[in-house]
This record gives structure tokens, C-alpha cells and sequence, in this order.
């Protein structure tokens, strides 16, 4: 089963889940559809998602941050730049981990917020002080709309093109812990969310 991994419910085409929450807000997320990439951005993209780094990532923009494109590009800021990310309301989205499962994105981020005992806004991405990242900007064109809610540590990282070690070092020491405790939080949700579908089939 592949985190991050949806598509659109009303046209059923494929997307990545950059943000199941964008941070100032409790039913937006972000997403990266598939169909507008170029063929080696979208090559790029899907080694990130089954790669080590992509599935222990709680968002796949922190692991996205710390990945360049095949033409030398930060992929986050590379992807913002150039259109590839839109901002969408939470249940147009539906997760597809398997070929077999399919879980509506605001299902799964109540469960998740259930289990930690917080509201849905509350699960967005901090910034390094522990307060919600920036939150998204409003306009008409949700491309335009966005702006990256990463931690400022990352937001400056990609601006710049580059990641220092130091860096590197600082944000993999502080979300290293938080990051593998989710993968299992998250792990254990998919299971347990496919076990009940695959009950209620069988009533």
C-alpha cells in the first residue's frame, strides 16, 4: 500500500497528494494530478512516492522539498512555479493505496484527528516554532492561490534551489521521530479502514 497516492472523485483522474491539510484551513488539501507532468517530472514524482523517504514523509511536500527534478530543480518549488500544483477542497479527493482500496480523504484525515484527539486543521504541517505554517491565500485561481505552507526552514531552502547539509542535518533530527511514529499511525489506519471495507463486501 502506497501513501499519497488519490485521484479526483468526479473525473476519476490519478493525482499525488502533496497536502492532505493545508495548513490554516480544515478541508483543502493540495495535489499534484499526474496527467499535467512531463514525463520525466512524472517519473521523478512516482520514484519519490515508493522510495523510503516519500512513504515515511507525513506529507509528501516535506519529502518533495528535499528532491530535485531530472533538469536540477527543487521539486516543490519547481512543481509551484510551473502550475503543477493546485489546491482542491478535501472531498474531491479519494486515496487509493492499492488497486483494491479507496478512502475518501476527509474520512481518512477524521479518522486520523479522531485518533490523535485534535480537529482536522490541527493535523496541517507546523512550522519549525510549532505553530500552523502560513495558510494558503485566497483568489480565484487555485493555482495562484497557493502559496507553499512547508516550514519556513524549507520555504527558504527551496527558494534558494538548495539544501544545505546543516540544513539537511536540522530538519531530518527534528521530524525524523514524528515522521516514523505517523508512518505507523497511518499504516495501521489503511489496514484497519480496508479491513472494514473489505467486511462490509462480504455482508
Amino acid at each position: 500500500m502506497l501513501k499519497h497516492v488519490g485521484r479526483i472523485k468526479k473525473t476519476q483522474k490519478k493525482c499525488i497528494v502533496a497536502y492532505r491539510v493545508v495548513p490554516g484551513t480544515d478541508n483543502e488539501a493540495v495535489v499534484v494530478p499526474t496527467e499535467t507532468l512531463l514525463a520525466e517530472e512524472h517519473d521523478a514524482l512516482i520514484k519519490l512516492v515508493e522510495s523510503a523517504a516519500g512513504q515515511e514523509s507525513y506529507e509528501l511536500a516535506e519529502a518533495m522539498a528535499r528532491t530535485r527534478l531530472p533538469d536540477g530543480r527543487v521539486m516543490l518549488a519547481g512543481f509551484h512555479t510551473t502550475g503543477k500544483m493546485i489546491k482542491v477542497t478535501a472531498d474531491q479527493v479519494e486515496m487509493t493505496p492499492d488497486t483494491r482500496t479507496v478512502i475518501d480523504l476527509v474520512e481518512l484525515n477524521n479518522t486520523i484527528a479522531q485518533q490523535k484527539g485534535v480537529t482536522v486543521a490541527d493535523l496541517a504541517l507546523k512550522d519549525p516554532s510549532g505553530k500552523p505554517a502560513a495558510p494558503v491565500a485566497e483568489a480565484a485561481d487555485p493555482v495562484d492561490a497557493y502559496v507553499d505552507p512547508a516550514p519556513a526552514s524549507v520555504q527558504a531552502a527551496a527558494q534558494d534551489g538548495a539544501l544545505t547539509d546543516e540544513q539537511l542535518a536540522s530538519q531530518y533530527r527534528s521530524q525524523a521521530d514524528a515522521m516514523f511514529k505517523e508512518a505507523k499511525v497511518l499504516r495501521a489506519q489503511a489496514k484497519e479502514i480496508t479491513d472494514r471495507l473489505k467486511n462490509a463486501s462480504e455482508e
